[in-house]
């Protein structure tokens, strides 16, 4: 006799029960299995030491949640605050305690969400809110320079409200301080003082690229009587590469874009007694119009001036340009007759004046004069060899160079 399709899909479906045993039940409803059931309310099987009141706690007391007796188990923890920063946590063996193992910041709110299951391995949820109380004493940052386009040697600055000297403290401002830079680009903070920071590459920024900073310190803890404040971002464009060699012995500027010289100008700069710094500076700021006096930056008696100035490109607080100086036409190219300046005829400032942006290299070499600072008179930070720059940072003073903090742990061996 033949079958139809229906009948043998019907044989074949009896067969396999029959092969299964009589507890089997491919094909029955059963019993539900616990595990596919909604969460329900855990709210009596887990105690918080934190209450969800209208008072906030004390940040600086470890959240604890605990599984009551015959309760079941805590199977996961969530801590997460208003920033999305989640709080660590460590969960017993046993499932019947979770306790936070770092600080809990300060000002904010967390929503605390905490998974269980009972004795037959049903899940359960709860979830619990909280504020904690704010810090009496509060950190602010505020980053430099202002928003805009920058040359590839421009340092980012992090000038802090308060004095941070302890290096655990500090190693915790770091850790806030996120700077987001072009892929495989090195760079590291360097504490110039206990109230400012400097950020750099290990070489100058790639052209045309962008970078960011932003600080993630708001509510954490840095010491027991400071806590972050919430910070302005930043981001910068960087341009071109332009670098500026001026050579003070053959008495020429060669200006090169993106590697490519596009100009070479007859320069004048310091003479003996006044001669002009050597080393990397950055480009501080431009003035169509400056009245230079000399009795500003210390010079009096016969070496006094008092003269108008165009195009004038600073590169040091201290008061050296590069500008026009129609007066030493006659000893550009030739001779150092300056107080420090570079100075070169009006047309050649003017093209230099609209080439050069803020934060572009201009570099001294073959001065009698003496080396330009790493700090406090402008941007010398390039004049700090990357080995020496990289110890002044909390995180990566005494770890290898290319290595973050936690590469170095996680190629520690273990005893």
């Amino acid at each position: 006799m033949k079958h139809s399709p229906r009948l043998w899909t019907v044989l074949s479906c009896s067969l396999l029960v029959a092969s299964l045993g009589a507890g089997a039940t491919a094909c029955g409803s059963g019993d539900k299995n616990p595990l596919s059931a909604r969460p329900y309310d855990a709210g009596d099987q887990v105690a918080f030491n934190q209450s969800a009141g209208k008072r906030p706690v004390n940040p600086d007391r470890p959240l604890e949640i605990t599984a009551k007796s015959g309760g079941g188990r805590i199977t996961d923890v969530l801590a997460v605050d208003t920033h999305g920063r989640r709080l660590a946590g460590e969960l017993s063996a046993k499932g019947d305690r979770w306790h936070s193992t770092t600080p809990m910041a300060s000002g904010v709110r967390y929503t605390v969400t905490v998974s269980t299951e009972d004795e037959r391995g049903a899940p359960g949820q709860r979830t619990l809110t909280f504020d904690t109380t704010p810090s009496k004493g509060i950190l602010k940052v505020e980053f430099g320079p202002d928003e805009g386009k920058y040359g590839v040697g421009q340092p980012i600055t992090a000038e802090l409200s308060e004095p941070v000297k302890d290096k655990a403290a500090r190693a915790i401002v770091e850790r806030g301080l996120a700077v987001d830079t072009p892929p495989g680009v090195e760079g590291a903070w360097h504490w110039v003082d206990d109230k400012n920071l400097h950020y750099r590459p290990k070489d100058y920024w790639p052209a045309n690229s962008a970078v960011s900073v932003r600080s993630n310190l708001e509510g954490v803890r840095i010491t027991d009587e400071l806590h972050g404040a919430v910070a302005k971002p930043l981001k910068l464009e960087i341009g071109d590469r332009v670098e500026v060699t001026t050579d003070a012995s053959s008495h020429y500027l060669t200006f090169r874009r993106n590697g490519e010289v596009i100009n070479t100008i007859p320069v004048t700069t310091g003479k003996p007694g006044f001669s002009t710094r050597n080393g990397i500076k950055v480009v501080l700021g431009k003035q169509y119009f400056v009245q230079m006096r000399g009795d500003t930056v210390g010079i009096g008696g016969s070496e006094y001036y008092n003269l108008p100035v165009y195009y004038a490109t600073r590169v040091t607080w201290s008061g050296e340009y590069v500008h026009a100086a129609p007066w030493s036409v006659g000893s550009q190219g030739y001779e150092n007759v300056s107080h420090g300046c570079t100075g070169m005829s009006t047309g050649n400032a003017a093209w230099f004046y609209e080439n050069i942006t803020e934060g572009d290299i201009v570099k001294v070499i073959n001065s009698i004069g003496d080396d330009m600072d790493v700090f406090g008179n402008g941007f010398g930070d390039w004049n700090m060899d990357w080995k020496d720059w990289r110890q002044g940072s909390a995180l990566l003073k005494g770890t290898q160079d290319g290595r973050s903090p936690v590469d170095q742990a996680r190629l520690r061996p273990t005893v």
